[in-house]
């Protein structure tokens, strides 16, 4: 199997709101040609030999799973190197390290807080970087969800996706990767809450261009009226333990539930949650279960989507 480039080769992958519509759906085709031969049990050991270093300073489940055995798939093989390994940041430089993983490895995944350190990877390093989760931006995460709305939608375009709770990191992806493929893009949370302005002027300025809609509410009912997509995440994230408790105060009307389900006006609004889900909190039982949610489709699709970046960047 070869990959064709169809976009001259990008080095990186830090956030959405660099790539193209074009790269996007190249690797939504990859990842399904992908998908498909994985589920035949087809070979294709694109990146035989090749080794990705994958940084965490924050722990995962799926980000780490679905990084390692996309690599083993592909016939390479995956580092795990975490805070305790490397001390990243904290005695060797952040720069340092990534001068001395690109003698070592071939691609470099990173899973950070703050995202001024994977930008200082990807300048500094000279094999391709990808940002697994930062502060700022999730963007292997956005491509999955897009990817799988694709699968189940059939399209993209002039769509609507309203994406209810914490204006985070996930947020910020949907909002670039909705105003790239022509999604329009509600976020729906309480004051204080939102996502950052100038992620909203930078999808704002993209979605001219697709004729898709960026918009910001704090009302509910407003925001998920005729979506075909709705989609939460957690509403204290990895580093906001200390918040749980005054942040389930703040969302506590904002619960993806059956009542909201109902208020989209529509009988085939699907749902999605990036995982892990606090049930009972930002997401009920029935609809995490029940017949409209998605999300374990997008739980694998984040494997199909990261492993035709890895062969798109590192082939």
């Amino acid at each position: 199997m070869k990959i064709k480039q169809t976009t001259p080769p990008r080095k990186d992958l830090l956030t959405l709101a660099d790539t193209t519509q074009d790269e996007i759906h190249g690797w939504f085709d990859l990842a399904r040609k992908l998908k498909k031969r994985q589920r035949a049990g087809k070979s294709h050991q694109l990146l035989a030999g090749k080794t990705l270093g994958m940084i965490f300073q924050k722990s995962s489940t799926r980000t780490r799973i679905s990084f390692e055995v996309g690599m083993v798939q592909l016939g390479g093989h995956a580092l795990f190197l975490s805070a305790n390994d490397l001390q990243l940041g904290r005695g060797e430089t952040v720069a340092d390290t990534a001068r001395v993983l690109s003698r070592y490895v071939d691609g470099i995944m990173a899973r950070v807080y703050k995202h001024s350190d994977v930008e200082t990877l990807a300048r500094c390093a000279t094999v391709p970087v990808i940002n697994g989760l930062s502060d700022y931006s999730h963007p292997c995460q956005g491509l999955a969800d897009y990817l799988t709305v694709l699968e189940h939608k059939g399209e993209l375009e002039g769509l609507k996706l309203t994406y209810v709770g914490d204006g985070n990191n996930v947020a910020h992806s949907l909002l670039f990767g909705g105003a790239i493929l022509g999604v329009s893009v509600t976020c729906v949370s309480p004051s204080g809450y939102q996502p950052l302005p100038a992620v909203v002027e930078t999808a704002s300025k993209a979605a001219k261009r697709t004729g898709a809609k960026i918009h910001i509410t704090a009302d509910i009912n407003e925001g998920v009226a005729g979506a075909d997509v709705i989609y939460t995440d957690v509403w204290a994230s990895m580093g906001q333990e200390a918040e749980h408790a005054k942040r389930v105060e703040v969302f506590k009307t904002f619960q993806i539930n059956a009542q909201m389900l109902s208020a989209t006006g529509k009988k085939d609004t699907v749902v999605m949650h990036c995982l892990p889900a606090h049930r009972g909190e930002e997401i009920s039982d029935e609809v995490m279960d029940g017949p409209r949610s998605i999300v374990l489709d997008q739980a694998e699709n984040r494997m199909h989507i990261q492993k035709a970046l890895l062969a798109s960047l590192m082939v």
